[in-house]
């Protein structure tokens, strides 16, 4: 049988009745890999001898009667981890030259509750040059390319994450989302992610290379899961949601609330696909009216607009200060005063995005604590809109996977949406949707574009309530399809090179 493309809950059945070994399962995965991996590059760091070892020591385990009553609900499944993790034994680069030989002593904690719950670590997959980027490409180990089409992006930054799970290597991924960097790849390569509820998930020991695994409380960025099928992401979510046992004095314990509801009929949803400062393309815009479309058909109740809802463009412009907050400490007092020169110059009532970024970066604490007063205001009109609604549907992007732009200025990149140029970072405006106040979204396949490329929406829920939108998921998975592996053997078109 061909187990690679398997769930993680099919494969756990497997290994319980004695179908498949875990040491049969890891082969199978390395064999995939060293197979189909040098047109995609999803794995930049290898550690197959240690998954063979892990997985002779999950079966002998099971022989012992181990994980027969869901205390090691991962027992024995190939997964893959992010490089941006640390590893015991393995690099920690996030995709810098300067530390491609920074080796950490000391698993993350998410490592360490996978290795608890019995996953097999294949190895860590490949990110963006400091997790910076919607694309997933640096100097040490080269462009990650997207499985559907070659010349187009994974996404990022847990593109390599999203890759290795559209071509069947290992069940489960672990990842980050600050920017979309869960929801973006999964969009772009037609599989699913949750960025939990800020807070969720601890993230202590994804940091930078060198940097001390210190529980933070972080303002943005989150750690989640990712996989093939909806009930996986919940499988893999209860294995990582939980405090830090350094900061609470707790090992691992958490109770989130049920689901609303159970059956699609029963739903209140809210769905978008109209965005007052960036458009959203054809092909996005179809993918959400397919879901729109199961839900009316499933008998839930949809709307398309609501007094409730929070301003779409003054969300946009308080999140991109506070993203962009987060990312000069660390620049050279030369550098932080031109940007601040230039935020001076800029115009008052110059209400872009570009001019939120520019002025994010350089605000004082005084002015931060205002910008978060009004986050705050967001995260209480959320809390009405869920008073009427379980639920809202909308975008992860404004497109499919776009082709490579490896341009080493950002800030000059374009995006193009139905063949009109944006600025390359505004598409993360539908990303920043949920995260700005913190809720959680559910990224699930919607279809494929005219291209044949996947497309994806996310699906955000009340803060806490991470069980609405992964149920909402896994009834939409019955009505409209999930995952669904790439045609093999599709020529790539313009792949950058392995290394570049």
């Amino acid at each position: 049988m061909e187990w690679n493309f398997e769930s993680a809950e099919s494969l756990a059945r497997a290994l319980r009745a004695g179908d498949v070994t875990s040491a049969e399962l890891t082969d199978a995965a390395i064999a995939r890999i060293e197979r189909d991996d040098q047109a995609v590059n999803a794995i930049c760091v290898p550690d197959f001898d240690r998954a063979r070892a892990a997985a002779r020591d999950a079966d002998r385990a099971r022989a012992r009667g181990d994980g027969q009553g869901g205390e090691r609900p991962l027992l024995g499944i190939p997964v893959t981890v992010k490089e941006s993790y640390n590893v015991a034994g393995l690099p920690t680069t996030w995709g810098m030259p300067l530390h491609r030989d920074y080796v950490p002593a000391e698993d993350a904690v998410q490592v360490s509750r996978l290795k608890a719950a019995g996953a097999v670590v294949l190895g860590k997959t490949n990110v963006p040059l400091g997790l910076q980027d919607v694309q997933s490409f640096n100097e040490i180990y080269g462009t990650t390319n997207n499985p559907w089409e070659q010349g187009r992006t994974a996404g990022g930054s847990s593109g390599g994450s999203a890759a290795a799970l559209a071509s069947g290597f290992g069940a489960l991924s672990i990842g980050s989302d600050l920017a979309g960097s869960l929801r973006t790849p999964a969009h772009f390569c037609g599989v699913y992610a949750h960025k939990p509820t800020l807070g969720l998930a601890p993230s202590r020991g994804m940091v930078p290379p060198e940097a001390p695994a210190l529980p933070v409380d972080l303002d943005l960025a989150v750690v989640g899961p990712m996989a093939r099928t909806a009930r996986d992401l919940t499988l893999l979510l209860d294995v990582m949601a939980g405090p830090d046992p350094l900061t609470s004095g707790v090992a691992h314990s958490v109770t989130l609330p049920p689901a609303r509801h159970e059956r699609l009929r029963d739903f209140r949803v809210l769905v978008l696909d109209e965005h007052p400062l960036l458009p959203t393309g054809a092909a996005v815009r179809a993918g959400v009216g397919r879901v729109a479309d199961a839900l009316i058909g499933g008998g839930a109740r949809v709307d398309r607009r609501s007094p409730l809802l929070p301003d779409l463009a003054e969300a946009a412009l308080v999140y991109m200060q506070l993203l962009a907050s987060g990312s000069s400490a660390q620049f050279p007092d030369a550098r932080y005063e031109q940007l601040r020169a230039r935020a001076a110059g800029l115009a008052a009532d110059d209400r872009s995005l570009d001019a939120a970024r520019l002025r994010g970066t350089v605000l004082s604490h005084r002015e931060w604590i205002e910008v978060n007063y009004r986050r705050e205001a967001h995260r209480h009109g959320w809390r009405r809109l869920f008073s009427a609604f379980d639920a809202v549907v909308c975008p992860v992007t404004p497109t499919p996977a776009f082709p490579h732009d490896h341009h080493p200025d950002p800030l000059e990149r374009l995006i193009a949406i139905d063949g009109v140029a944006y600025p390359y970072f505004d598409q993360l405006v539908w990303a920043g949707l949920p995260t700005m106040p913190g809720l959680p979204a559910t990224a699930v396949p919607a279809g494929r574009s005219p291209e044949g490329l996947p497309v994806g929406v996310q699906i955000v829920g009340p803060m806490f309530e991470d069980r609405i939108p992964l149920r909402l998921a896994e009834l939409l998975e019955r009505e409209i399809g999930g995952f669904q592996a790439p045609e093999q053997g599709v020529p790539a078109r313009t792949a950058p090179p392995r290394g570049t």
